[in-house]
């Protein structure tokens, strides 16, 4: 009673629907926060040369509009500015002090308090992109404090004529974080923005379509005997669509599958009621047929050595008709033995009438001999040669109806075949050869035979296979080698 509730338990926790993680735990959530990181990335990237133009930029303007004033100033050669027009001159460009080089002539155009030392001088005619990231970087970081010299050549009289500033950086610095502030808000919104679309698109592309394939699974997996809980692909070429469709043929195939051993598990129980009923009635015939031998008739004591080997194998046969599906076979007891008289007991049992028209060969030396387990081998050439019969019944052929069975030694292997001239293998047969169920020749049959044939030959070791022969018919080839011989048994036999 407790396993039963905890089986009921167990199968209602899997029909539940696993929670959905939360949000940033979710594929939706982490792609969201990966596309904003990746394009703040991006924007870090840009962001790099971007403060070093604005730098620049800032310099050169203030660099033009002192060029400007130099100029005007030049102009009146000796004139003494008074102290509001140097005022304002130098408020305009931020400067502590101008200059105008001219060759090798060089004039301070207006001061107001020379520095007694400069912290860096920056050529602006210097264009080299790395340079100037580091000096916008340096003052991004570092400056604030500094005094700097700006130089740079004025276009006019073929660039002749250098134009000099001293500033402090304090201003340069505010203008850069408030260029990157705003660069740094605009990231964000073009990351928010990017990543929504980016989030919507792919969401409708990949998440929804994984979100469904994931529920699919959990519902199928639920009750997999339920046809409306297969996948119903979406249409379309890409690699989500092909998985659905993969899915759901392997979620068909898998319901197939359990339908098929469901049903073997009723014929399972099915066949071992009746096999307890057979091995009783068996028994009794055993018994009565043993007093056949006692009957002084010469027809009866022909037949009689046969009935009895047949009943014997039958009583056997039910002994380990469960073996099977449900066990292994058990493991070959192997000795040499003649091949020949036991392919002539297969041969009886089959009881082929002389009137049908159908005709059994043997082509082997009577010296042949085979290390096998004679009931095992009997009984995997006992199916292909009842296989062959049926096939040629079921023809109705009245000529050159033949089942030829032969068997040679090469070397430590034995090969045996067993030929018909029949119809030969249908195509669906050929593509389930060996498989239970699946895999008879005729209507009606359950290709168990050739299952139990295959399984008792690799057990000693050996190969069965269908042969291709340019003839109408079957051809099936079992080759069984020889046991290996330990030392010790070896010298035991020889003696030494």
């Amino acid at each position: 009673m407790e396993n039963a509730t905890a089986q009921q338990e167990e199968a209602r926790h899997q029909a539940q629907p696993s929670a959905r993680p939360l949000f940033f735990r979710g594929l939706s959530g982490k792609l969201l926060l990966l596309t904003v990181i990746f394009v703040m990335v991006a924007e870090v990237l840009i962001f790099v040369p971007s403060i070093s133009a604005m730098r620049i930029r800032w310099l050169d303007d203030r660099l033009n509009t002192a060029a400007a004033a130099a100029v005007v100033v030049d102009g009146l050669q000796n004139i003494q500015l008074d102290g509001k027009v140097r005022e304002d001159t130098l408020r305009t460009t931020g400067a502590l002090a101008i200059a105008l080089r001219h060759k090798d002539e060089s004039r301070l155009i207006v001061a107001d308090e020379m520095p007694p030392q400069v912290d860096g001088q920056y050529d602006l005619d210097d264009d080299n992109p790395l340079l100037a990231i580091r000096d916008a970087l340096d003052t991004l970081i570092f400056g604030g404090n500094r005094i700097i010299r700006v130089y740079g050549a004025i276009d006019e009289d073929g660039g002749d004529t250098v134009v000099e500033l001293v500033m402090q950086d304090r201003t340069l610095r505010k203008a850069m974080l408030r260029y990157a502030r705003n660069v740094f808000l605009i990231s964000i919104v073009i990351s928010l923005i990017t990543g929504i679309f980016i989030f919507v698109a792919i969401n409708r592309m990949m998440i929804l379509p994984i979100r469904r394939m994931t529920d699919n699974m959990q519902a199928f997996a639920a009750d997999p005997n339920d046809p409306g809980r297969v996948m119903a692909p979406t249409p379309g070429g890409d690699e989500l669509a092909t998985a659905g469709r993969h899915l759901a043929e392997m979620q068909r195939e898998l319901q197939k599958t359990l339908k098929e051993q469901k049903n073997l598990a009723d014929l399972g129980l099915a066949v071992s009621k009746i096999n307890h009923d057979m091995r009783n009635m068996l028994s009794s015939a055993q018994l009565i047929s043993d007093r056949l031998t006692d009957v002084d008739d010469p027809m009866v004591k022909r037949f009689a050595p046969t009935l009895l080997r047949a009943i014997d194998r039958a009583v056997s046969y039910t002994t380990h008709v469960m073996s099977y599906g449900g066990a292994k076979e058990k493991a070959p007891n192997r000795r040499c033995l003649k091949l020949k008289p036991l392919v002539q007991d297969v041969v009886e049992l089959l009881a082929v009438d002389a009137r049908s028209g159908i005709e059994v060969r043997l082509q082997m030396d009577g010296d042949i001999e085979v290390d096998a387990d004679g009931e095992q081998l009997f009984r995997v050439v006992h199916n292909l040669a009842r296989n062959a019969l049926q096939a040629l019944q079921q023809e109705h052929a009245e000529d050159n109806s033949v089942i030829t069975i032969a068997a040679n030694r090469t070397g430590s292997v034995v090969s045996i075949t067993v030929d018909d001239t029949g119809p030969g293998m249908p195509r669906k047969a050929r593509e389930n050869l060996f498989s239970a169920f699946r895999g008879s020749a005729r209507s009606g049959g359950t290709g168990l035979g050739l299952a139990i044939a295959r399984e008792l030959v690799l057990a000693h070791g050996g190969t069965i296979a269908l042969v291709e022969k340019p003839t109408r018919g079957t051809q099936f080839r079992i080759e069984i080698p020889d046991s290996p011989v330990s030392l010790d048994l070896f010298r035991s036999r020889s003696g030494h």
